[in-house]
């Protein structure tokens, strides 16, 4: 079974920096994308910015260059700077990956909590 377990999260200042880590294990052929969304309380779930197999890095607008995506191997990295009270939210990881058994699938990790005071 393909599980993503996130870490990284807690509580920081505005303005300050944290780094979540996303670590994807299991019965894992082919990874295709690996990408990070958020969900603010009482909001949708968004996407934050997404890396391809080849490497392509796609983000979010609200991004603006404060956030970076890296990978190495399976893990995903999202690197947060400046950040804001409005980036407060539940952080997900989510994968696209084709399995040991030639399936075409996606899961997704259980979320870590980014909180940000003003």
């Amino acid at each position: 079974q393909v599980q993503l377990v996130e870490s990284g999260g807690g509580l920081v200042q505005a303005g300050g920096s944290l780094r979540l880590s996303c670590v994807a294990s299991g019965s894992i052929a082919t990874i295709y994308t690996m990408g990070w969304y958020r969900q603010a309380p009482g909001k949708q779930r968004e996407l934050v910015g997404v890396i391809t197999s080849s490497g392509r890095i796609t983000y979010a607008d609200f991004v603006k260059g404060r956030f970076t995506i890296s990978r190495d191997k399976n893990t995903l990295f999202l690197q947060m700077n400046s950040l804001k009270p409005e980036d407060t939210g539940v952080y997900y990881c989510r994968m696209e990956y084709k399995d040991t058994a030639s399936r075409y699938l996606e899961v997704w990790g259980q979320g870590t909590l980014v909180t940000v005071s003003s």
